[in-house]
Protein backbone atom coordinates (compact mmCIF):
# COMPACT_ATOMS: atom_id res chain seq x y z
CA UNK A 1 0.00 0.00 0.00
CA UNK A 2 2.62 2.49 0.68
CA UNK A 3 4.45 1.90 -2.54
CA UNK A 4 1.41 2.19 -4.58
CA UNK A 5 0.86 5.34 -2.59
CA UNK A 6 4.61 6.43 -3.32
CA UNK A 7 3.87 5.57 -7.23
CA UNK A 8 0.96 7.44 -7.20
CA UNK A 9 2.22 10.38 -5.91
CA UNK A 10 5.41 10.45 -7.86
CA UNK A 11 3.57 10.05 -10.67
CA UNK A 12 1.65 13.10 -10.03
CA UNK A 13 4.89 15.03 -9.50
CA UNK A 14 6.06 13.66 -12.67
CA UNK A 15 2.74 15.17 -14.45
CA UNK A 16 3.22 18.68 -12.66
CA UNK A 17 6.98 19.19 -13.69
CA UNK A 18 5.61 17.85 -17.29
CA UNK A 19 2.90 20.51 -17.28
CA UNK A 20 5.06 22.89 -15.97
CA UNK A 21 7.16 22.57 -18.44
CA UNK A 22 4.45 23.02 -21.24
CA UNK A 23 3.45 26.02 -19.55
CA UNK A 24 7.02 27.92 -19.44
CA UNK A 25 7.32 27.21 -23.40
CA UNK A 26 3.94 28.58 -24.17
CA UNK A 27 4.25 31.29 -21.83
CA UNK A 28 8.04 32.36 -22.66
CA UNK A 29 6.95 32.18 -26.73
CA UNK A 30 3.67 34.15 -26.38
CA UNK A 31 5.75 36.79 -24.60
CA UNK A 32 8.22 36.91 -27.44
CA UNK A 33 5.49 37.09 -30.48
CA UNK A 34 3.54 39.28 -28.49
CA UNK A 35 7.64 41.70 -27.81
CA UNK A 36 7.37 42.66 -31.50
CA UNK A 37 3.85 44.14 -31.75
CA UNK A 38 4.75 45.85 -28.36
CA UNK A 39 7.21 47.57 -30.11
CA UNK A 40 5.19 48.30 -32.86
CA UNK A 41 2.38 49.51 -30.89
CA UNK A 42 4.25 51.89 -28.23
CA UNK A 43 6.55 53.35 -30.64
CA UNK A 44 3.44 54.42 -32.97
CA UNK A 45 1.48 54.80 -29.76
CA UNK A 46 -1.49 53.67 -31.38
CA UNK A 47 -3.23 50.41 -30.63
CA UNK A 48 -4.76 50.10 -34.02
CA UNK A 49 -1.56 51.57 -35.85
CA UNK A 50 -0.83 49.71 -39.26
CA UNK A 51 -4.63 49.61 -40.25
CA UNK A 52 -5.66 47.50 -37.30
CA UNK A 53 -2.69 44.53 -38.55
CA UNK A 54 -0.94 45.48 -35.53
CA UNK A 55 -4.37 44.36 -32.98
CA UNK A 56 -4.46 41.82 -35.12
CA UNK A 57 -1.14 40.64 -35.13
CA UNK A 58 -0.65 40.87 -31.17
CA UNK A 59 -4.08 38.89 -30.44
CA UNK A 60 -2.48 35.99 -32.51
CA UNK A 61 0.57 35.50 -30.71
CA UNK A 62 -1.14 33.04 -28.00
CA UNK A 63 -2.44 31.46 -30.51
CA UNK A 64 0.49 30.80 -32.47
CA UNK A 65 2.65 30.38 -29.27
CA UNK A 66 0.18 27.78 -28.43
CA UNK A 67 0.79 26.06 -31.66
CA UNK A 68 4.23 25.97 -31.36
CA UNK A 69 4.34 24.89 -27.92
CA UNK A 70 2.06 21.50 -29.32
CA UNK A 71 4.79 21.00 -31.51
CA UNK A 72 8.04 21.17 -29.26
CA UNK A 73 6.27 18.94 -26.78
CA UNK A 74 4.69 16.54 -28.90
CA UNK A 75 0.72 17.08 -28.02
CA UNK A 76 -1.80 16.59 -30.47
CA UNK A 77 -3.64 20.13 -31.25
CA UNK A 78 -6.77 18.18 -30.88
CA UNK A 79 -6.33 18.88 -26.87
CA UNK A 80 -7.13 22.39 -27.56
CA UNK A 81 -10.48 21.78 -28.49
CA UNK A 82 -11.78 22.58 -31.68
CA UNK A 83 -15.45 21.24 -31.65
CA UNK A 84 -18.37 23.00 -31.71
CA UNK A 85 -20.01 23.46 -28.47
CA UNK A 86 -23.73 22.98 -29.75
CA UNK A 87 -26.35 26.13 -30.17
CA UNK A 88 -26.77 26.25 -26.43
CA UNK A 89 -23.80 27.27 -25.51
CA UNK A 90 -22.51 28.86 -28.53
CA UNK A 91 -25.65 31.01 -28.33
CA UNK A 92 -25.12 31.43 -24.59
CA UNK A 93 -21.48 32.60 -24.49
CA UNK A 94 -22.83 35.55 -27.59
CA UNK A 95 -25.51 36.50 -25.92
CA UNK A 96 -23.92 36.95 -21.73
CA UNK A 97 -21.47 39.65 -22.44
CA UNK A 98 -23.93 41.45 -24.21
CA UNK A 99 -26.40 41.21 -20.90
CA UNK A 100 -24.13 41.85 -18.55
CA UNK A 101 -22.50 45.03 -20.44
CA UNK A 102 -26.57 46.26 -20.59
CA UNK A 103 -26.38 45.88 -17.00
CA UNK A 104 -23.05 47.76 -16.62
CA UNK A 105 -24.09 50.91 -18.55
CA UNK A 106 -27.90 50.85 -17.79
CA UNK A 107 -26.20 51.78 -14.65
CA UNK A 108 -23.62 54.24 -15.92
CA UNK A 109 -26.80 55.68 -17.87
CA UNK A 110 -28.97 55.50 -14.92
CA UNK A 111 -26.84 57.80 -12.45
CA UNK A 112 -26.13 60.72 -14.91
CA UNK A 113 -22.22 59.33 -15.05
CA UNK A 114 -22.88 58.74 -18.54
CA UNK A 115 -25.22 60.28 -20.85
CA UNK A 116 -27.36 57.98 -23.28
CA UNK A 117 -27.56 58.98 -26.29
CA UNK A 118 -24.17 59.96 -27.35
CA UNK A 119 -24.68 62.45 -30.15
CA UNK A 120 -21.50 61.85 -32.26
CA UNK A 121 -22.56 57.99 -32.45
CA UNK A 122 -26.02 59.24 -33.80
CA UNK A 123 -24.20 61.56 -36.48
CA UNK A 124 -21.95 59.36 -37.15
CA UNK A 125 -24.65 56.28 -37.34
CA UNK A 126 -26.27 58.38 -39.93
CA UNK A 127 -23.51 59.53 -42.36
CA UNK A 128 -22.74 55.62 -42.25
CA UNK A 129 -25.97 54.44 -43.64
CA UNK A 130 -25.79 57.45 -46.16
CA UNK A 131 -29.66 57.49 -46.53
CA UNK A 132 -31.13 60.71 -45.78
CA UNK A 133 -34.58 60.23 -45.51
CA UNK A 134 -33.74 57.31 -42.81
CA UNK A 135 -34.94 58.52 -39.53
CA UNK A 136 -32.15 58.86 -37.11
CA UNK A 137 -33.39 56.21 -35.05
CA UNK A 138 -33.75 53.89 -37.29
CA UNK A 139 -30.28 54.82 -39.15
CA UNK A 140 -28.66 53.89 -35.07
CA UNK A 141 -30.44 50.79 -35.03
CA UNK A 142 -29.69 49.18 -38.40
CA UNK A 143 -25.82 50.05 -37.49
CA UNK A 144 -26.31 48.63 -33.98
CA UNK A 145 -27.45 45.55 -35.47
CA UNK A 146 -24.83 44.77 -38.61
CA UNK A 147 -22.57 45.82 -36.11
CA UNK A 148 -23.96 42.78 -33.58
CA UNK A 149 -23.95 40.40 -36.80
CA UNK A 150 -20.88 40.98 -38.69
CA UNK A 151 -19.03 43.07 -36.76
CA UNK A 152 -18.87 39.55 -34.55
CA UNK A 153 -17.51 38.09 -37.27
CA UNK A 154 -14.61 40.13 -37.58
CA UNK A 155 -14.53 40.55 -33.94
CA UNK A 156 -14.41 36.24 -33.29
CA UNK A 157 -11.43 36.11 -36.32
CA UNK A 158 -9.55 38.42 -34.07
CA UNK A 159 -10.68 36.71 -30.37
CA UNK A 160 -9.84 33.28 -31.87
CA UNK A 161 -6.12 33.88 -31.64
CA UNK A 162 -6.30 34.81 -27.79
CA UNK A 163 -8.66 31.73 -27.29
CA UNK A 164 -5.89 28.74 -28.79
CA UNK A 165 -3.07 30.08 -26.30
CA UNK A 166 -5.69 31.07 -22.92
CA UNK A 167 -8.25 28.60 -23.04
CA UNK A 168 -7.33 26.25 -25.44
CA UNK A 169 -3.82 25.39 -24.46
CA UNK A 170 -3.29 27.47 -20.84
CA UNK A 171 -6.60 26.39 -18.79
CA UNK A 172 -6.23 23.14 -19.26
CA UNK A 173 -3.16 22.60 -18.42
CA UNK A 174 -3.56 24.51 -14.97
CA UNK A 175 -6.89 22.73 -14.28
CA UNK A 176 -4.81 19.20 -13.92
CA UNK A 177 -2.79 20.39 -11.14
CA UNK A 178 -4.32 23.78 -9.85
CA UNK A 179 -8.02 23.23 -9.83
CA UNK A 180 -10.78 25.68 -11.30
CA UNK A 181 -10.05 28.49 -8.86
CA UNK A 182 -6.36 28.23 -9.35
CA UNK A 183 -6.21 27.82 -12.97
CA UNK A 184 -8.74 31.08 -13.57
CA UNK A 185 -7.11 32.95 -11.22
CA UNK A 186 -3.42 31.90 -12.72
CA UNK A 187 -4.66 32.55 -16.48
CA UNK A 188 -6.89 35.36 -15.80
CA UNK A 189 -3.62 37.31 -14.32
CA UNK A 190 -1.35 36.35 -16.96
CA UNK A 191 -3.89 37.61 -19.60
CA UNK A 192 -3.80 41.11 -17.78
CA UNK A 193 -0.29 41.26 -17.61
CA UNK A 194 -0.27 40.37 -21.33
CA UNK A 195 -2.19 43.70 -21.88
CA UNK A 196 0.01 46.14 -19.60
CA UNK A 197 2.65 47.69 -22.21
CA UNK A 198 0.04 48.63 -24.61
CA UNK A 199 -2.24 49.74 -21.59
CA UNK A 200 0.58 52.02 -19.91
CA UNK A 201 2.89 52.48 -23.08
CA UNK A 202 -0.07 52.96 -26.05
CA UNK A 203 -3.55 54.27 -26.29
CA UNK A 204 -5.01 51.15 -24.74
CA UNK A 205 -7.41 53.46 -22.28
CA UNK A 206 -9.87 56.32 -22.31
CA UNK A 207 -7.48 58.48 -20.31
CA UNK A 208 -7.67 57.51 -16.73
CA UNK A 209 -4.34 57.75 -14.79
CA UNK A 210 -2.59 53.78 -15.36
CA UNK A 211 -2.79 52.85 -12.35
CA UNK A 212 -6.33 53.48 -12.16
CA UNK A 213 -7.07 51.73 -15.53
CA UNK A 214 -4.80 48.39 -15.06
CA UNK A 215 -6.51 47.98 -11.38
CA UNK A 216 -10.08 47.85 -12.83
CA UNK A 217 -8.83 46.18 -16.23
CA UNK A 218 -7.35 42.97 -14.05
CA UNK A 219 -10.35 43.07 -11.93
CA UNK A 220 -12.51 42.42 -14.74
CA UNK A 221 -10.04 40.01 -16.52
CA UNK A 222 -9.98 37.90 -13.66
CA UNK A 223 -13.87 37.62 -13.12
CA UNK A 224 -13.51 37.10 -17.42
CA UNK A 225 -10.90 34.41 -16.86
CA UNK A 226 -13.35 32.12 -14.39
CA UNK A 227 -16.23 32.26 -16.30
CA UNK A 228 -14.60 31.60 -19.85
CA UNK A 229 -13.03 28.68 -17.57
CA UNK A 230 -16.67 27.32 -16.71
CA UNK A 231 -17.30 27.21 -20.51
CA UNK A 232 -13.98 25.74 -21.63
CA UNK A 233 -14.54 22.95 -19.47
CA UNK A 234 -18.44 22.35 -19.44
CA UNK A 235 -18.27 22.26 -23.14
CA UNK A 236 -14.50 21.36 -24.03
CA UNK A 237 -14.69 23.47 -26.63
CA UNK A 238 -12.19 26.64 -27.31
CA UNK A 239 -15.45 27.86 -29.66
CA UNK A 240 -17.29 29.05 -26.08
CA UNK A 241 -14.46 31.13 -25.26
CA UNK A 242 -14.31 32.76 -28.81
CA UNK A 243 -17.51 33.74 -28.75
CA UNK A 244 -17.51 35.00 -25.08
CA UNK A 245 -14.27 37.13 -25.97
CA UNK A 246 -15.55 38.48 -29.73
CA UNK A 247 -18.74 39.75 -28.43
CA UNK A 248 -17.70 41.30 -25.18
CA UNK A 249 -15.11 43.41 -27.27
CA UNK A 250 -17.65 43.84 -29.68
CA UNK A 251 -20.30 45.07 -27.24
CA UNK A 252 -18.29 46.86 -25.18
CA UNK A 253 -15.64 48.71 -27.63
CA UNK A 254 -18.33 48.88 -30.70
CA UNK A 255 -21.41 49.34 -29.09
CA UNK A 256 -22.19 51.16 -25.26
CA UNK A 257 -19.22 52.94 -25.10
CA UNK A 258 -19.98 54.77 -28.76
CA UNK A 259 -23.35 55.41 -26.96
CA UNK A 260 -21.98 56.58 -24.26
CA UNK A 261 -21.80 60.95 -23.87
CA UNK A 262 -18.95 62.28 -21.69
CA UNK A 263 -20.86 63.54 -18.37
CA UNK A 264 -17.36 64.71 -16.83
CA UNK A 265 -16.60 61.53 -14.54
CA UNK A 266 -17.50 59.03 -17.51
CA UNK A 267 -13.95 57.77 -18.24
CA UNK A 268 -13.47 56.21 -14.71
CA UNK A 269 -17.03 54.02 -14.93
CA UNK A 270 -16.91 52.94 -18.69
CA UNK A 271 -15.76 50.38 -20.83
CA UNK A 272 -12.97 48.02 -19.64
CA UNK A 273 -10.98 50.66 -17.91
CA UNK A 274 -14.12 51.99 -15.32
CA UNK A 275 -14.98 50.81 -12.33
CA UNK A 276 -18.65 49.44 -13.06
CA UNK A 277 -17.98 46.89 -15.89
CA UNK A 278 -15.36 44.98 -13.69
CA UNK A 279 -17.97 44.86 -10.63
CA UNK A 280 -20.97 43.68 -12.72
CA UNK A 281 -18.47 40.68 -14.71
CA UNK A 282 -17.33 40.22 -10.85
CA UNK A 283 -20.71 39.26 -9.48
CA UNK A 284 -21.43 37.05 -12.77
CA UNK A 285 -17.98 35.67 -12.33
CA UNK A 286 -19.12 34.78 -8.38
CA UNK A 287 -22.63 32.89 -10.11
CA UNK A 288 -20.27 30.82 -12.45
CA UNK A 289 -17.36 29.88 -9.63
CA UNK A 290 -20.32 28.73 -7.28
CA UNK A 291 -21.04 26.15 -10.01
CA UNK A 292 -17.60 25.42 -10.69
CA UNK A 293 -18.61 21.44 -9.86
CA UNK A 294 -21.20 21.20 -13.06
CA UNK A 295 -18.43 21.86 -15.21
CA UNK A 296 -15.72 19.91 -13.32
CA UNK A 297 -17.97 17.31 -13.43
CA UNK A 298 -18.71 17.68 -17.41
CA UNK A 299 -14.62 17.90 -17.99
CA UNK A 300 -14.12 14.52 -16.20
CA UNK A 301 -17.25 12.75 -17.81
CA UNK A 302 -16.51 13.45 -21.04
CA UNK A 303 -13.19 15.20 -20.76
CA UNK A 304 -11.82 17.90 -23.08
CA UNK A 305 -10.00 16.13 -25.61
CA UNK A 306 -12.08 12.71 -25.33
CA UNK A 307 -11.30 10.39 -28.37
CA UNK A 308 -7.28 10.86 -27.92
CA UNK A 309 -4.98 8.44 -27.02
CA UNK A 310 -5.36 7.99 -23.27
CA UNK A 311 -1.57 9.29 -22.84
CA UNK A 312 -2.52 12.40 -24.44
CA UNK A 313 -5.81 12.94 -22.45
CA UNK A 314 -5.42 15.63 -19.74
CA UNK A 315 -6.85 14.27 -17.35
CA UNK A 316 -8.33 16.36 -14.19
CA UNK A 317 -6.25 15.95 -10.84
CA UNK A 318 -7.48 15.07 -6.98
CA UNK A 319 -7.18 18.66 -6.44
CA UNK A 320 -10.13 20.02 -8.60
CA UNK A 321 -11.54 22.90 -6.60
Amino acid sequence: MITERRSEKSSRNAAVVQDDSRIRTFLMLTFTFSAVFYALMIVSGHVGGGAGRYATGIMWCPGLAALVTCRIHAIRIAVLGWHWAGVRYQAASYLLPAVYTLVAYAVIWGTDLGSFPNPTFLRESVAAVGIDAMPVWAAVTLMVLLNAVYGFIRSCANALGEEIGWRGFLTPQLVRTRGFTGASLITGCIWAVWHYPILLFADYNLGTPGWYAVSCFTVMVIGMSVIYTWFRLKTGSLWTATFLHASHNLFIQGIFTPLTGDTGPTRYVVDEFGFVLPLVIGATAVWFWRRREVALAAWRDHGVDGGLPADQRLQPSAAVL
